[in-house]
């Protein structure tokens, strides 16, 4: 499990996280390819739709014309899996992206704890916990299998370049 940056009442407070303003969305979490196999094995879960880019398929919220994650419980803005969630919601509002062939630890400027702290020694620190988590061996293993969670996002900002996964032995 990741340690967490943003402060969970900030999150369950804000109601920006988990929807999506249309169904396919870049936004929507790639999953490893681990976690589709203990989502498909894990009792009490919900059935969820996967698309071939290993992305979970968002579903309509009626009333908003909107889409949100099957794993968002509406009624509390809680996650129904929050303790196994899959690897890229752990990291959120941090993003991998691929751009320029780098891979890039990047943050989603939309997110209005990170807007706050983004100068703080707070963030730094987390910062340089992610980096030194992401470039480990075992990380950088699982990014080079899950090639699917480095995507092109728009509207962050680049944070830290990352070691490239392709590099290592």
């Amino acid at each position: 499990m990741i340690k967490q940056f943003v402060a969970e009442s900030a999150c369950l407070e804000c109601r920006g996280c988990c929807r999506f303003q249309k169904q396919e969305s870049a936004w929507s979490p790639c999953l490893l390819e681990e976690e589709m196999l203990e989502l498909a094995d894990r009792p009490g879960i919900p059935a969820v739709n996967i698309s071939i880019e290993k992305k979970i398929i968002p579903i309509p919220d009626i009333g908003n014309k909107s889409f949100v994650c099957p794993f968002l419980n509406l009624e509390d803005n809680k996650c129904k899996i929050y303790a196994t969630r899959p690897f890229e919601c752990q990291l959120y509002p941090f993003l991998i992206a691929f751009r320029d062939k780098k891979i890039l630890l990047t943050i989603d400027l939309n997110c209005p704890y990170v807007a706050e702290k983004a100068n703080s020694q707070e963030f730094k620190d987390y910062v340089q916990y992610l980096t030194d988590f992401l470039n480990s061996p075992q990380q950088l293993k699982v990014l080079k299998d899950n090639p699917q969670i480095l995507q092109a996002y728009e509207e962050v900002l680049d944070v830290v370049e990352l070691q490239d996964p392709h590099e290592i032995k």
